[in-house]
């Protein structure tokens, strides 16, 4: 009797092969995942040559607004002299 439930629990050979295959579809083999693997390298390598090309433009942009407010602040300053000068008052 207790021979008889160990077998009824026991897997068959037909189990074994749904085992078998379930686990050829959700588990990648060697070579599946070495090919995953390059194809993820070139992903990685456009994304970090996408971000190189993004921080030089923001570092650009940066510079150039640095400049702009340089500029701004000597113009305000030669309009601030040239209205003490003519005597207007300004309101910056």
């Amino acid at each position: 009797m207790i021979i008889e439930r160990y077998y009824c629990y026991m897997l068959t050979h037909s189990d074994i092969q749904k085992i078998i295959e379930a686990q050829r579809e959700v588990f990648p083999t060697k070579t599946e995942f070495l090919d995953y693997k390059d194809e993820l390298r070139s992903d990685i390598s456009e994304l970090h040559g996408a971000i190189d090309k993004y921080m030089a433009k923001a570092d650009t942009y940066f510079q150039e607004m640095t400049a702009l407010v340089a500029k701004v602040n000597r113009l305000e300053k030669a309009l601030k002299r040239v209205a003490v000068k003519v005597g207007v008052k300004l309101d910056l």
